[in-house]
């Protein structure tokens, strides 16, 4: 008897699933009203209203708060945080006289550097699909997309609103910001292809699709050709998005226009709703309109994108306010509050904490959304510098850079075209022509990862390894494998073993043969804390050792240097 009601309710589940699904011929005339249960959904209900002064305050009421870190994992954590960098060794030198004044101004430092909008930007530009090659069968390269990485760069450092930072993205060429339109334009995309009209259908639906997911944390893509099996978003919300950039013109020359976006008012297409997603087969006519499921608000008398990036930016928005509260806390402490930080629908993972959730999507308009404010409200809580947060991973592009500042220095030129990296000759002779140049300028080479070129077909093999996403789509969140050829990487490759060999020759050049401040220095540099005697002990051995098989002190002690930067300790930070 269970067993047959359990089949029947399978069998309903999936009907009901498959009628979702189901295409219309007329997705205007057929759609489903939004009905008072579908805004039941903890998403798009209004934001709580939490009685707290303080994060520690919320965060208190469900989770007790352990004893503050010390003060080297405390400055290793900030540092790499705000900046994807380690602490330098003036930043390591006073950490005996911690003080919560000292640590503030510590923090105000960091947030001021021009490395932090250099690594924070890395978080944008994933949710932004950027590299600077059309991808595909040619991968031509976009000669000028690399404006686009230093406007959101520069932005960052400039701690622009994040409301104003999205409404430029999606409406500046309207306003007079016209490289912040690049987040629009830098998907991928075919260029060459002869039917221009499915290149610019298919162009337009994946723009659509990452504004959605992007500013409204919703997974918009799937209703271009059908109703959204679990939200309630029809295939003509998805269309009347879309209108909204059907001005777009689609260069077919992307090198002569770099990654702008161009709108004319005359000679556009009528938006359309496309039958089953079909670029021929266009279906009822739709105006551009917002999303019904989000609507808090009238909808705008002049319906352009400078009406939707404000519509989109509101406070009455609560989607955009959860989806952007949810990535910062998620960048800081390695998970989302909500699981999905790109789907806060049906199919995503409620919040763990929905009261601390909506207290920061409060707190961000409160602060005038200034991402730094917030920042810093993050990192000076108590939550923040407790002993056991989440390990979190350094990425490939904070591995490149730690290593190139601990060995041979990092360049901290800032800005400008993109510095092409030699690349393993099994990979440079799989390429096309010109596409395995080098920046001649050796020097280049040590300018930190954000300013390498971005090609979309081929990442940089260290990126690869560690989880760089391909660029082919809005990523919200990356993956952290483990996998054999990481450890192998980090142990073999010429890049680390560099690294480690400049290294010791630093050591040993300021130390001689003093094994036991070899070993302290190396620590220090790599690990951003002190040695305990236990570790002393164990390198006086391995160096004494390892003597007889490396030839000389100097290349045992890169061996030395070469088994700290494999270690655990190295590549996560606590």
């Amino acid at each position: 008897m269970i067993f047959r009601c359990l089949c029947a309710l399978s069998l309903a589940v999936a009907s009901a699933h498959a009628a979702a699904i189901r295409a219309s011929n007329d997705p205007v005339k057929d759609e489903r009203p939004i009905t008072a249960k579908d805004r039941e959904h903890w998403a798009w209900k209004p934001l709580m209203k939490v009685e707290a002064t303080n994060l520690d305050a919320v965060v208190a009421k469900k989770t007790p708060i352990e004893k503050e870190a010390n003060a080297a994992t405390l400055i290793r954590r900030v540092t790499f945080d705000l900046t994807g960098l380690p602490p330098s060794a003036s930043d390591l030198s006073d950490m005996s006289d911690w003080s919560d004044k000292k640590y503030e101004a510590f923090v105000d430092r960091l947030l001021a550097s021009p490395r932090y909008g250099e690594h924070w930007a890395q978080w944008w530009l994933d949710l932004a699909r950027f590299a600077e090659s059309d991808g595909f069968e040619f991968d031509a390269v976009r000669e000028r997309a690399w404006q686009y990485r230093d406007w959101v760069i520069d932005s960052l450092n400039a701690d622009m609103p994040l409301d104003e930072f999205v409404r430029q993205q999606l409406a500046g060429d309207l306003t007079g910001a016209e490289t912040a339109t690049g987040f629009l334009m830098a998907g991928p995309d075919m260029p060459d292809v002869n039917n221009q009209i499915e290149r610019r259908h298919i162009f337009l639906n994946d723009m659509t699709a990452t504004v959605g997911s992007v500013c409204l944390g919703l997974t918009f893509g799937c209703a271009q050709c059908h109703d959204h099996p679990y939200d309630p978003i029809s295939q003509a919300d998805f269309y009347r998005l879309r209108a909204f950039f059907d001005a777009t013109v689609m260069p077919k020359e992307r090198k002569q226009v770099g990654p702008v976006a161009r709108v004319v008012t005359e000679g556009v297409p009528a938006s359309v709703v496309f039958v089953r997603g079909e670029s021929k087969r266009p279906g009822p006519a739709v105006q551009p309109a917002f999303p019904r499921i989000g609507l808090t608000t009238p909808q705008s008398e002049r319906p352009d994108r400078v009406a939707l990036a404000q519509w989109i930016t509101s406070r009455d928005n609560v989607l955009f306010a959860r989806t952007m509260a949810n990535r910062l806390w998620q960048q800081h402490f390695g998970k989302p509050l909500a699981g999905n930080p790109g789907d806060l629908g049906h199919q995503g993972e409620a919040p763990t904490h929905p009261e601390l959730l909506d207290w920061l999507a409060t707190e961000l308009p409160r602060q005038n959304w200034s991402l730094k404010k917030l920042h810093k409200l993050i990192v000076m809580s108590r939550t923040y510098r407790q002993a056991a947060p989440q390990q979190k991973r350094l990425t490939g592009e904070m591995l490149r850079d730690a290593l190139i500042a601990i060995g041979s220095g990092l360049n901290t030129q800032t800005s400008g075209p993109s510095v092409r990296l030699p690349l393993p000759k099994e990979i440079s002779d799989t390429l096309l022509k010109k596409q395995a140049d080098i920046t001649p300028d050796t020097a280049q080479h040590r300018r930190r990862s954000i300013y390498t070129f971005a090609r979309r077909n081929q990442r940089n093999p260290l990126f690869e390894l560690f989880d760089r996403p391909d660029a082919q789509a809005s990523c919200s969140r990356r993956n952290e494998s483990t996998t054999a050829p990481q450890a192998l990487t980090m142990l073999n490759s010429d890049f680390v073993h560099e690294t480690a060999a400049s290294l010791a020759k630093r050591l040993t050049k300021a130390h001689g043969s003093e094994t036991e401040k070899i070993i302290q220095e190396a620590t220090q540099v790599c690990l951003s804390r002190n040695t305990s005697p236990t570790e002393i002990e164990a390198g006086k051995a391995f160096l004494e050792k390892q003597i007889t098989f490396a030839g000389s002190f100097e290349e045992a002690v890169k061996d030395y240097c070469l088994a700290v930067l494999n270690s655990n300790a190295f590549v996560f930070v606590d």
